[in-house]
């Protein structure tokens, strides 16, 4: 099966760490690859409402459509969102917080359609210790694990200024790579395999 790559990039700036980071693993894809970009932040989604529970629901349109459609078509989706306070960026939280829509209105069959996807995560940061980014990882592990999707990890940069991740040596090596395997089945941390 040839691989759909859709790169989500949730940062509030263009071109900052986390993309270049992103863009820097992407290079290292199979040529002919589909890959899709996506800047969050250019796409008018309204903060999310909670409707699953009311009478009416409120149907797809235009930006909400095209990200439904766009998750749902891609084999791999790739969460880049920088640090932010120890998390995903408020663009990235909004769009998984539309996850809770989609798993019942308009396609109920939503978590099972993505059961069997990939979700990786790439992330910068201004802390040099890999343990701030944990929350931001589980949140991402345990999105993938309750939707029976395959978990590739994050990779980690560390930059602070503009363009800084150029100067990360470690997180460009393991960008040539951070694609390259068969991820497992996410599963929850706390729970026994």
């Amino acid at each position: 099966m040839s691989r759909s790559f859709l790169f989500l990039l949730g940062s509030a700036r263009a071109d900052g760490n986390t993309e270049l980071l992103a863009r820097a693993a992407a290079e290292q894809l199979p040529a002919g690859t589909e890959q899709r970009w996506l800047r969050l932040a250019e796409l008018d989604l309204p903060d999310f409402t909670d409707g699953r529970h009311a009478p009416a629901h409120t149907p797809l349109a235009g930006d909400e459509g095209l990200l439904h459609e766009a998750t749902l078509a891609a084999t791999d989706l790739v969460i880049a969102s920088p640090l932010y306070w120890y998390s995903v960026s408020a663009h990235t939280k909004r769009y998984l917080d539309y996850w809770s829509k989609w798993l019942r209105t308009p396609d109920p069959e939503f978590k099972a359609k993505m059961g069997g996807h990939t979700l990786w995560g790439v992330t910068a940061m201004a802390h040099a210790e890999p343990e701030a980014a944990r929350p931001l990882e589980l949140t991402l592990l345990q999105s993938a694990a309750y939707l029976g999707m395959r978990y590739g990890g994050v990779l980690l940069g560390t930059a602070n200024r503009p363009g800084q991740i150029t100067e990360d040596e470690a997180a460009l090596a393991r960008a040539k790579t951070f694609f390259a395997a068969e991820p497992p089945l996410a599963r929850f941390p706390f729970r026994e395999a």
